[in-house]
């Protein structure tokens, strides 16, 4: 395992970008902090763009959200060449501490023993020794996030508007928005910090140094300025399939509507097991090519048929209003 270098919280470093890359970014990004644009217009050219891990990480979000909306291939690539410089800075440097040693076995048992967890709900729930929650949720917030599952393109995604909740009604809107079962371990990664249910991850959540997700509110995470941010959301340990977060900021709630509710988006969600990005990607070739020699396999394990392509946002809202089963009560 490579461990990234350690500096102090706040300490600025260098973005070096290309007189393009600086146009891009002021002239070509539909929405952009102003703290940023002013950091990137009045840095003298030639010297690199001093930024903070958090700056940075949300410059990041801001490059990929244009990127992932960018019609035209060039601007696309150049947005892309952008976003790997701000990589592969967050990927050298950390200003957190790094994590406690994790035995393997430990490791291997977690992710073995997740569909045992799942199965197992119904069983009547160990008591928790979890913190009530520290505040009442804002009843009169309305939060926006545009959920991307990461390692496709074209991007599949999905943008929502929810009212403030804990970490873990969020998991349950993004589960029902995006197609998926519920049928797996998950956990919120913010800010360098993880976030999960103690009922799950059991003796994983103090050695790993989870903090509660069923008790953490959007109020709690998300920058009081309003300033856009990302964080990662994974479902599934085994298939791994990691979600990027973006929040875009707190609409006017308005009365007349329902939520939560999903504003738009593309793309199918991928079959549950289907074993990842790679998995995914077999599948699809297969299911597409009659010669494929696991075409029939496949296509009956799937159901007969398969549209990657098709998403509608207002059943996706029926059922996030519809919500999941408290497993808890079963």
């Amino acid at each position: 395992m490579t461990w990234k270098k350690l500096i102090a919280s706040g300490d600025k470093l260098p973005l070096k970008l290309t007189a393009a890359q600086r146009k891009l970014i002021l002239e070509g990004l539909l929405c952009l902090y102003q703290e940023y644009e002013q950091a990137v217009r009045e840095t003298p050219a030639g010297e690199p763009v001093m930024m903070t891990l958090d700056d940075l990480d949300d410059l990041g979000g801001y490059i990929a959200a244009e990127a992932n909306h960018c019609q035209d291939k060039k601007k696309e690539k150049a947005l892309d060449t952008i976003f790997d410089k701000i990589q592969g800075l967050l990927d050298t440097y950390t200003d957190e501490e790094p994590p406690k040693t994790v035995r393997i076995e430990d490791a291997k048992r977690a992710i073995s023993g997740q569909s045992a967890k799942i199965a197992t709900r119904s069983a009547k729930p160990r008591e928790s020794k979890k913190p009530k929650a520290k505040s009442e949720a804002d009843t009169g917030a309305l939060y926006q996030f545009k959920i991307t599952l990461l390692g496709f393109k074209p991007a599949i995604w999905r943008r929502i508007q929810v009212q403030d909740c804990t970490l873990d009604k969020l998991h349950e809107h993004i589960q029902t928005v995006m197609g998926w079962t519920n049928s797996h371990l998950h956990q919120f990664e913010i800010k360098g910090k993880l976030y999960g249910d103690p009922m799950l991850m059991e003796e994983n959540f103090e050695e790993m140094d989870y903090r509660d997700s069923t008790t953490t509110l959007l109020s709690d995470v998300v920058p009081k300025s309003g300033k856009r941010f990302t964080f990662k959301y994974e479902y599934d340990f085994g298939d791994s399939w990691e979600h990027e977060v973006l929040f875009e900021g707190c609409p006017p709630l308005e009365q007349v509507k329902k939520y939560p509710r999903c504003l738009e988006g593309e793309r199918a969600c991928p079959p549950e097991d289907v074993g990842g990005v790679w998995g995914y990607l077999e599948f699809l070739a297969a299911i597409a090519d009659p010669k494929h020699e696991r075409h029939t396999e496949l296509l009956e394990w799937c159901g007969g048929s398969f549209s990657p392509d098709k998403f509608d946002p207002a059943g996706a809202t029926r059922q996030m209003l519809k919500g999941l089963p408290d497993w808890r009560k079963m």
